[in-house]
């Protein structure tokens, strides 16, 4: 197969990465790519959201699978011109990404479903926001409605601090994304998980799961991030969890996109909260996450690529590419000024030396001769991978100290200290 990938990040690199070593894959381009995607394939220079530039490129190399990463992609349609190009996709179209690009239609539509989630007020404005929190009782979570590169959320303990929150982005015009349409939820207590399915237009199976972290400092302090790592299969829930997640969220989504019209083939991620009652969706994502699929495509053997086209198809192939035991766990380098804001980070080298069991994979980046550029944010994510996840954990930081002695003097960036640092019985 000649396998696209759309997007630039360290997701995309990843993904690449992966279906790179699938038996089926013959040749593999990413657009736009990044530094590491260019080592692997071909990068072509087309925008991740100009669906019409990327169907001319597809046809004209005879591309035979198109694997979409980014929400913004998704977002734009971008599914939905190469399908009626009549080209292959592992993605959704943009009626089915509305779950992930509008929080209020997520909402609206686990409620029509019966799928467990936090209670939730969408709001229009100012007033309505504050009248709102008038009777409200415990910490609020707020979200923006649309797209917002992972910034979009902010959790409060107590309504005053909502209160204040909604001023800003209201009276200051700071909405992340854009627009005046704002969630209200009620904040769950539990632990977060989450749970990926794959979904071939009729069916939908639980295919892995990962813990990340999206808070900026060490022990969930600071400001939401798109991700500042994760670790995987996750560690401390029942046994039976991904049974559980399949009957309570998975299924019934299902149910209510089939009685909707909505034919979704691509990965649907289930942002979860296992609370006291089980679990219960935080949101939803339409594609791969990150930095998820930075700790899940080392866990993958067999014919990856395989496996997505046949999704893409209509017929899951699911044990084409089974998963190791083995555990992953992975970090985010990124600028130090992330998430306030995201400076570019210049001269990198563009070949490291990791050991064995570690790989690094490039965020949004560009490469010149031997050096990169980065954009900045999200930089990196460092994996490391082991038998357990106390030695995957060692790998992965081990191998951060390995890249910071090639970093050009000068050169810092920011990462958390205590990624998958798991207060867990070892029998657990």
């Amino acid at each position: 197969m000649r396998i696209l990938v759309v997007g630039n990040g360290a997701r995309e690199d990843a993904l690449v990465w992966r279906l790179s070593q699938s038996a089926s894959c013959e040749a593999i381009f990413c657009t736009p790519g990044n530094a590491g995607t260019s080592t692997r394939g071909e990068n072509w220079s087309i925008a991740a959201t100009d669906s019409r530039k990327i169907v001319e490129r597809a046809k004209a190399e005879k591309i035979d699978l198109v694997v979409i990463g980014p929400e913004t992609a998704i977002a734009a349609g971008v599914g939905d011109k190469l399908r009626e190009a009549g080209l292959s996709v592992f993605g959704p179209n943009r009626s089915g990404g509305r779950l992930e690009s509008s929080k209020i239609f997520a909402k609206r539509f686990m409620e029509r479903h019966g799928i467990p989630t936090a209670r939730g007020r969408a709001v229009h404005s100012l007033d309505q926001a504050l009248k709102t929190l008038d009777d409200w009782r415990g910490g609020v979570v707020i979200k923006a409605d649309g797209l917002a590169a992972g910034k979009g959320v902010v959790v409060t303990e107590d309504i005053d601090s909502a209160r204040a929150v909604l001023r800003d982005w209201y009276e200051n015009k700071r909405i992340p994304g854009g627009g005046v349409d704002v969630l209200l939820e009620e904040k769950l207590v539990g632990r977060e998980i989450s749970v990926f399915a794959i979904a071939d237009g009729r069916a939908m199976i639980p295919f892995a799961a990962a813990c990340d972290y999206k808070r900026a400092g060490d022990g969930d302090t600071g400001p939401n991030t798109g991700g500042m790592g994760a670790y995987s299969p996750p560690l401390g829930f029942p046994s039976e969890y991904m049974d559980v997640v399949r009957e309570r969220i998975i299924a019934p989504t299902l149910r209510g996109l089939l009685a909707e019209g909505e034919s979704y083939i691509g990965i649907l991620y289930c942002g979860l909260m296992w609370t006291a009652a089980g679990p219960s969706v935080i949101e939803f994502n339409a594609r791969f996450g990150d930095p998820e699929t930075q700790v899940l495509m080392p866990r993958i053997g067999g014919d990856f690529a395989r496996l997505l086209k046949s999704a893409a198809d209509g017929a899951i192939e699911i044990d084409v590419a089974p998963f190791s035991s083995d555990a992953c766990v992975g970090v985010t380098l990124a600028s130090v000024d992330y998430p306030r804001a995201s400076s570019p980070v210049g001269g990198l080298p563009a070949v490291f030396t990791l050991d064995d069991g570690s790989v690094a994979f490039w965020g949004g980046s560009t490469r010149t001769g031997d050096t990169v550029d980065a954009a900045g944010g999200r930089v990196l994510t460092v994996c490391g991978r082991g038998a357990d996840h106390h030695t995957a954990r060692e790998r992965a930081y081990a191998a951060i100290e390995a890249l910071k002695r090639q970093f050009p003097r000068g050169v810092k960036l920011a990462y958390r200290s205590d990624i998958a640092a798991l207060d867990i019985p070892a029998s657990a």
